[in-house]
């Protein structure tokens, strides 16, 4: 287990976070449709490429969480994707989800699937370079969901799929995430989220999980994106924390934030702030894709004149949450960067 202990450490190490370029085909289709480009293997693996060979990034970024897809692609050059990344010192991940699919006699709510066959899918991954995997369950909150079942059958996959991933020498990262598509208010996404996260350390405990080799990649407690009035800053930190210093194991080496629909800016701020509140049990830090990624994809724009650019775009946004992650960063770092 100590080896999983260390990945697992590293991942989170100090000044680090990870990026989800783990897109399905149906995600990264819509992030290039934003930019009118073609979907095709050739675009996709030219976007990874410039991404995964950005000078300087691995100072700020510690692993990477492939698709099925990208795993198995090289860079521009020939090298494996995995050995790229190995050989700049960031580790290799992979999401091994097949997705959320409607939950039987639940409507409105879904479970994730994919552990049929999971034990040798993971066994070719590691194969392949992956150290860490990525399983994401989803909640949606109304006044009456999520359900308990629906809670407690996602929470039992999650376990399942960490236990094989452990088995496998991969470090499972736990993904439930609650969405905050709605209109509720904060204090009903913190009562959702504790539900959420009672469940998953349940479950995890039961099916002897070490939580030492885990991270945990939660939402942040977010008032609903529609509710008619929103919680800043400081009470998004707050009320974080609350949660899961209520509900999340010291064992657990740290806290990897998904960003969830945010605003490059605010999933920043948002981490900034909670980091100035330490010090925590755990490390916290980000698992980023979108709000890592957009800035990049814009100004790249599928063109190979816009490389640079677009390098240029994601080395900011990976050192803007490597200063959140020490609570240093301020809302002036982005303004210099525009002028510099």
């Amino acid at each position: 287990m100590s080896e999983l202990h260390e990945t697992a450490k590293a991942l989170v190490a100090e000044g680090k976070g990870i990026l989800a370029a783990d897109e399905s085909s149906g995600t990264i289709k819509k992030r290039f449709d934003s930019i009118g480009l073609e979907s095709t293997e050739q675009n996709r693996q030219a976007y990874r490429d410039m991404l995964f060979t950005t000078p300087g990034a691995e100072e700020y970024i510690s692993g990477v969480i492939l698709y099925d897809e990208t795993i198995r692609q090289t860079a521009l050059d020939g090298t494996p994707f995995p050995k790229l990344l190995e050989s700049k010192g960031v580790i290799p991940g992979i999401k091994v989800d097949e997705g959320a699919k409607p939950l039987a006699l639940a409507n409105g709510e879904t479970v994730t699937e994919g552990l049929d066959g999971l034990r040798q899918r993971l066994e070719e991954y590691h194969g392949l370079g992956a150290r860490f995997a990525k399983w994401r369950a989803t909640y949606s909150i109304t006044d009456e969901l999520p359900s308990e079942y629906c809670i407690w059958t996602n929470a039992h996959a999650l376990a399942r799929y960490a236990a094989l991933c452990q088995e496998a020498g991969i470090v499972p990262i736990v993904e439930p995430e609650v969405l905050m598509d709605g209109t509720h208010t904060i204090e009903r996404a913190y009562h959702v989220t504790s539900r959420v996260l009672n469940a998953v350390y349940t479950e995890l405990f039961d099916q002897r999980i070490d939580l030492e080799g885990t991270l945990l990649k939660p939402n942040m407690v977010l008032s609903g994106y529609e509710a008619s009035s929103r919680a800043g800053v400081q009470d998004v930190a707050e009320w974080t924390l609350r949660c899961f210093k209520k509900h999340v194991p010291a064992a657990v080496p740290g806290i990897v934030f998904l960003s969830g629909g945010q605003s490059d800016e605010d999933a920043t701020a948002h981490l900034n702030a909670m980091n100035a509140m330490g010090p925590l049990p755990w490390e916290l830090s980000f698992s980023y894709g979108r709000a890592l990624q957009a800035p990049a994809l814009k100004a790249w724009g599928g063109k190979p004149e816009n490389v640079e650019a677009g390098q240029r775009a994601y080395y900011h946004r990976a050192k803007m949450n490597s200063a959140a992650r020490t609570g240093m960063y301020a809302p002036e770092m982005e303004r210099e960067a525009v002028t510099a």
